[in-house]
């Protein structure tokens, strides 16, 4: 009962982020009115943009797949991928990847081992590929940024981008990951950790290049959206600063506080808009626009998949 109130309040912490930062920093009445005036063409530009985004992350999922010779069709793909991003996307963490390896066990005889590698991969390409941005966008916004957390996030971003790398050197990982299953199982070593780490290599090669590739591309379209949302509401910000600002604000989501970021991007824009010499009002707009075009449809076609295909 201790830990279901736990993870139940830990999930409540980005909507009352939000409903704090709204009272504290919002003008309700400029709020409302923003979304009125906002420019309708750019908002359904963007809403569409998600298809090529998911599409995108699809195929570097099942390219990921080919390389532990787990070739899946792209209809069997979609049944395990949409559903995913649902549960993804309404919980706090990645718990939609979970999701996918259990459907390869079931559906397509993919041992847990290779799943999960894939996974992995999969998840890295994006995190390194934030972490590429974020360092850019800190950079960018030097001046809107407040030092201590400016040197809070290049701290973070070294820390994420070393500890990971560390799964590829094998004299040290998997002898590692052998020691701490036979510190806290009953057995010795694991030949399931051997069959992970051969999995992991085997992603070390062109299929992992292709899939750097098409996670910039799709986090660029992103940032695309996000810039379609700025001019629907006649904000006077660059490709560039929308980018760097939604870089920053994705990164700081990661914190299991929040479901799909809630409160926390809004905070973060409400705070730095008014070095751009925008109001915070309009941050929150453009925190809560960016979550419409991007989150909602991308929750809203999960939802309908996992219904369709419940796991």
């Amino acid at each position: 009962m201790g830990n279901h109130r736990f993870r139940l309040a830990m999930r409540l912490v980005g909507p009352l982020l939000l409903v704090w930062v709204v009272w504290r920093f919002a003008d309700l009445t400029a709020l409302v009115d923003t979304f009125a005036q906002a420019a309708i063409w750019p908002l359904v530009a963007a809403v569409l943009l998600n298809a090529g985004v998911i599409h995108a992350k699809l195929w570097r999922w099942r390219d990921l797949l080919r390389s532990v010779g787990a070739p899946l069709s792209v209809g069997s793909a979609y049944r395990a991928f949409l559903p995913s991003l649902y549960l993804g996307l309404v919980t706090p963490g990645r718990v939609g990847d979970a999701l996918r390896i259990q459907y390869l066990k079931r559906d397509h005889a993919v041992g847990y081992a290779d799943g999960l590698a894939v996974s992995i991969v999969d998840r890295l390409c994006d995190v390194y590929t934030l972490l590429a941005f974020v360092a850019l966008g800190v950079a960018h916004l030097a001046s809107a940024v407040s030092i201590p957390l400016a040197q809070t996030m290049w701290i973070a971003v070294a820390v994420i981008a070393i500890a990971p790398a560390f799964l590829f050197v094998q004299r040290i990982a998997e002898p590692a990951a052998q020691w701490l299953y036979g510190r806290f199982s009953d057995g010795g070593a694991h030949e399931g950790l051997s069959v992970f780490f051969a999995a992991l290599r085997r992603q070390v090669g062109p299929s992992l290049v292709r899939s750097i590739v098409i996670t910039t591309l799709a986090f660029l379209t992103n940032y695309l959206q996000a810039w379609l949302v700025a001019n629907a509401f006649g904000l006077d910000l660059s490709f560039i600063d929308v980018a760097a600002l939604v870089a920053i604000s994705s990164f700081l989501s990661l914190l299991p506080i929040s479901i799909s970021g809630i409160g926390v991007r809004e905070s973060f824009f409400a705070l730095v808009f008014p070095a751009f010499g925008l109001a915070e009002t309009l941050g929150i707009a453009f925190g809560l626009g960016v979550f419409a075009v991007i989150y909602v449809p991308t929750l809203l076609l999960g939802f309908f998949a996992w219904l369709a295909w419940p796991p």
